[in-house]
């Protein structure tokens, strides 16, 4: 498992899961030709999207950013369309930490996309239920009520089964919330329209968690941005405004669906110039 420390907390990768999504629809209007050159693509045009938890550790505090896919949530024709290929390994990796669910005190959600949220209930005796039992989970306000009524266009990612079990867990915010010192969501939108970014803040040290408003490495340029986004205009203008402040920070940027990078810290000129990657066995 790949580790980040930044001042007080422990940062650490857990396996979520793994899809393959189409390229296009990741990448928008970007050209194939373009995409294809920072990004591996297969014979199907999906690239490989992981969908893997960040396990933030200090303050006694013990939370996740986002819940992967979880297990057992799919169904076979599910399975074929979003190319999974991996089920969640979060629970073995907990065990592996000296962890079990119950240790986990909050799940921090960016947005509530079925790539996002599925993680969060697991079935148990032939029931649905919450799969961190003793866990608040924090969620923006907008994106909660479009999660229990999504419209035309989004009841295709935001699914009852992934919020029915745990709504009891669910507590809203309206722009921005500090679960730990340091640690805090702002609510965002771009990607979608409750969507929130993590940030955390340890002395002149900081990290810029913008989930899928910089769904993998290649989204570096702020026009590039998805087909999913639901206010691109937003997404790009997101970027722009937390792009420089990484830059001038030297912030860590770290990743949900990376394929390769867990986190990248660029240089003021925007390279890489850090970076912690993805270890296969």
């Amino acid at each position: 498992m790949e580790t980040l420390t930044v001042g007080s907390y422990t940062l650490t990768w857990l396996r979520g899961g793994v899809t393959h999504l189409d390229g296009g629809a990741m990448f928008g209007v970007v050209p194939k030709p373009l995409w294809s050159k920072k990004y591996p693509v297969n014979d199907k045009n999906q690239i490989e999207l992981r969908t893997d938890p960040i396990l933030i550790q200090g303050n006694g505090k013990t939370m996740l950013i986002e819940a992967g896919i979880g297990n057992n949530r799919f169904t076979e024709k599910q399975k074929r369309i979003y190319g999974i290929t991996e089920e969640s390994y979060v629970e073995k990796d907990l065990q592996k930490l000296g962890l079990t669910t119950a240790d986990i005190d909050a799940v921090l959600m960016t947005h509530m996309h079925f790539d996002h949220a599925s993680g969060l209930v697991k079935w148990q005796n032939g029931q649905e239920v919450p799969a961190y039992e003793n866990a608040v989970i924090y969620v923006s306000e907008t994106e909660w009520e479009e999660m229990k009524n999504p419209n035309i266009r989004s009841k295709s990612t935001y699914w009852e089964q992934n919020w029915k079990a745990v709504q009891q867990h669910v507590q809203t915010y309206s722009e921005k919330l500090e679960p730990a010192p340091g640690v805090v969501l702002t609510k965002t939108g771009g990607h979608s329209k409750g969507m929130s970014i993590v940030t955390i803040e340890q002395s002149d040290e900081m990290v810029i968690h913008m989930a899928d408003n910089m769904g993998t490495h290649a989204h570096q340029n702020v026009l590039w941005v998805m087909a999913y986004d639901d206010y691109p205009l937003d997404s790009i203008a997101l970027k722009q405004k937390y792009m420089n402040l990484g830059y001038t920070r030297q912030a860590w940027f770290t990743f949900y669906h990376d394929y390769k990078y867990r986190a990248i810290q660029y240089d003021r000129e925007g390279n890489i110039q850090t970076s912690v990657t993805k270890q296969y066995s």
